[in-house]
């Protein structure tokens, strides 16, 4: 960069978008520092960092601004999250001298308060959703169903709620409130009426000091789950040039209405059979879908951020923006889509992901990540671990792109939902480009992954755990030999769907042979694979495996497959084409329960999700019915209801509100009615 900008930039973030930032202020030579917590000291920003400091909390505003001058930064860049909308931060850095790589604290008020941004871009002429809002209006006597409870002062879908009904309403308020209130520090909620199959279609606007306003063109974000998007691209396949314009321009006013300046996205709900467009929110930040507006306009958001916060004018005009190509953006969640998308964690024992480099012709694959090996991942931050965004000149190109790179991707140590986003962007409906902000709930049976292991990576599992270090003494030697026929060791191996049992004899790394135990009463599940499974009298699969550090070659019947493994005490983890997989060998004898798969019957409760108690809905000693909530635990923007699995007495509640818990953890214990002196009175 030029004299006239920074030379020293504090991140005020962590992950993906901290490493996002921290790499274009590289290839600026601007000074790059990191800020982290206890937890975070080996996180990957921190490490990519020119210089990193500890700080209590992500949002300690006094902490960060004590770092950035102790660092020497001259300006902060919040990203997006914690404090990156937070109106009391930019005037605190104001204060303290640091320049905030964001909007007016004004400009951050005004789009903060939904309430408050409707009313200011519908007196600009903006387009706007009809609906009510608190306080004037009384939520409860709402009767334009189906509706959409928003919290005022909220973002990202948290505490977004749909109703579709007068009688769902109470308790859909209710939540929305308590999400609100813990969220974001105001339980002010405003409903709307909903708009059938909508499009979820945004618009990248940029303004500098100087009244220059312009807008970049739309991004697609229709395909979400829960109001939180998954996959987004640029520029939608449905909205045409003439629209484009439309829309771009009543972003620009809206973004004029408060004297914005700086990067920001005006958001719109769109009619999918009318294009009708209404005015959702502004979002006052970087937005974690910007890459795709990057790969098609050719610029980097980041920079330009930079640029206009220290005072300089864009350096284009809008005549001059140029969408060349398309895009296509997905999120890597920790998140297992076969358990309804819980979140997971845990510690990241390897990473592969695809090169972000040009591939042969006009193509490009680019790697927007925080992770790296050894970091842990824990329920206190948002679920996403990494972007993997594709370039090509045509759409359905780029769709092929990222599913090719998502193959290439692989954590092991946390479950993801790679799998489902393969699924997600080879479904015909998502090819042909008919999104709406329903259609992943609709489809999710059929791109859902199972969750069952499939029988090749048993197999390939069991030959690892037999290829035992081989010794000089012949006794030592694990190949089964026996006078006659060789002997068949059997593996007890435990994945998310049970506990198989898989046999082999022989020595891996030269030649073996292995089964499936498609015996039910044997093996405790069925066969997965037929093509691997005959029972212990069925005919054997030629077998060999090569390891070369964290790559494991293995050939079953002539087939070879490439998997990335890694290995944590006796769970051995096995990835390839995006998906991975835990297996836990057991000895023999060993009962091989899975915890929490105990049967309903038996009334314990367990977490489904890593995460915290945030509500306790009943007592010891209360009698409860089958299905009735017991403990609600809230994780990653995510509330899961935990309900009696059995009518009868709660006999234990081991939680308390604000407790964390680990998956599977012990919740309450449900005595099952008629299971003995459940009342506990004489008789």
């Amino acid at each position: 960069m030029d004299s006239s900008t920074f030379d020293t930039v504090l991140v005020a973030n962590r992950g993906e978008i901290a490493v996002r930032i921290i790499r274009t202020l590289r290839r600026l030579g601007v000074t790059s520092v990191a800020v982290h917590t206890a937890s975070d000291a080996g996180a990957r920003h921190v490490r990519d960092a020119d210089l990193a400091l500890e700080i209590p909390r992500y949002l300690d505003i006094e902490a960060i601004v004590a770092a950035a001058r102790a660092s020497g930064a001259q300006a902060v860049h919040p990203g997006y999250g914690f404090l990156a909308e937070n109106a009391a931060f930019a005037r605190r850095c104001a204060e303290a001298g640091l320049v905030f790589v964001g909007p007016p604290p004004e400009a951050i008020d005004a789009m903060g308060d939904k309430i408050r941004a409707k009313a200011t871009v519908s007196a600009a002429g903006v387009p706007v959703v009809p609906g009510g809002a608190e306080p004037g209006d009384s939520l409860e006597s709402w009767t334009d169903f189906p509706a959409l409870i928003k919290p005022s002062a909220g973002g990202g879908g948290k505490g977004m709620v749909l109703v579709r009904a007068a009688a769902e309403l109470p308790a859909a308020l209710e939540s929305a409130r308590r999400t609100a209130q813990a969220a974001f520090g105001d339980g002010t909620l405003l409903i709307e009426r909903y708009v059938a199959d909508p499009r979820h279609i945004e618009i990248q606007v940029l303004a500098d000091t100087h009244g220059n306003t312009v807008h970049l063109g739309e991004r697609e974000c229709s395909l979400q789950r829960r109001h939180q998007k998954i996959v987004e691209e640029a520029p939608s396949p449905f909205v045409t040039a003439r629209t484009r314009a439309a829309m771009g321009a009543a972003a620009v006013e809206a973004a004029r209405a408060v004297g914005y300046t700086g990067a920001g996205t005006v958001e719109f709900i769109v009619d999918g059979t009318t294009g009708a467009y209404h005015f959702m929110e502004m979002n006052t930040r970087l937005q974690v879908e910007h890459p795709v507006t990057e790969l098609v306009t050719g610029l980097d958001l980041v920079e330009l951020q930079l640029r206009v916060a220290a005072g300089e004018p864009l350096p284009f005009a809008q005549d001059d923006v140029r969408l060349t190509g398309h895009a296509v953006e997905a999120r890597v969640y920790a998140e297992d889509p076969a358990r309804g998308f819980l979140p997971t964690g845990g510690r990241i024992l390897a990473v592969r992901e695809p090169a972000s480099e040009p591939t042969a012709g006009p193509r490009a694959v680019r790697v927007d990540s925080g992770v790296a090996e050894g970091g842990v991942v824990g329920s206190e931050f948002d679920p996403m671990l990494a972007k993997v965004i594709a370039w090509a000149p045509g759409r359905e190109e780029a769709l092929r792109l990222l599913d090719r790179a998502l193959a290439e991707t692989v954590l092991l140590g946390v479950t993801t939902n790679i799998p489902f986003l393969r699924g997600l962007l080879t479904h015909p409906a998502v090819r042909a480009g008919h999104l709406d902000t329903g259609l992943v709930e609709r489809i999710l049976p059929d791109v859902v992954p199972a969750a069952e292991a499939p029988g090749e990576v048993l197999a390939a599992a069991a030959l690892a755990f037999h290829a035992v270090p081989q010794g000089a003494d012949p006794w030592e030697v694990t190949d089964g030999w026996r006078v006659g026929e060789p002997a068949w060791t059997t593996w007890r191996l435990e994945t998310r769907d049970g506990v198989h049992a898989v046999q082999v004899r022989g020595l891996p790394h030269r030649a073996a042979e292995v089964r499936l135990l498609g015996d039910a009463a044997a093996s405790g599940v069925a066969a997965t694979d037929p093509a691997l499974t005959g029972g212990p009298a069925g005919p054997p699969v030629p077998a060999r495996i090569r390891q070369d550090g964290p790559r494991l070659t293995v050939t079953l019947a002539g087939r070879t497959t490439h998997y990335l493994q890694a290995r944590h005490g006796d769970t051995l983890w096995l990835g390839g084409d995006g998906a991975a997989w835990a297996v836990t060998r057991h000895l023999i004898g060993d009962p091989g329960d899975r915890p929490g798969a105990a049967g309903a019957a038996d009334g314990v409760v367990r977490s489904p999700m890593p995460g915290t108690v945030l509500v306790v809905k009943a007592q010891t000693g209360d009698r409860v019915d089958e299905g009735q909530p017991l403990v609600i635990v809230e994780a990653m923007k995510m509330e899961h209801t935990v309900t009696a699995p059995v009518g009868g007495v709660v006999a234990e509640l081991p939680v308390q509100a604000g407790q964390p818990v680990d998956m599977d953890a012990v919740l309450a214990v449900v005595t099952p009615a008629g299971a003995g002196d459940v009342t506990g009175e004489e008789g």
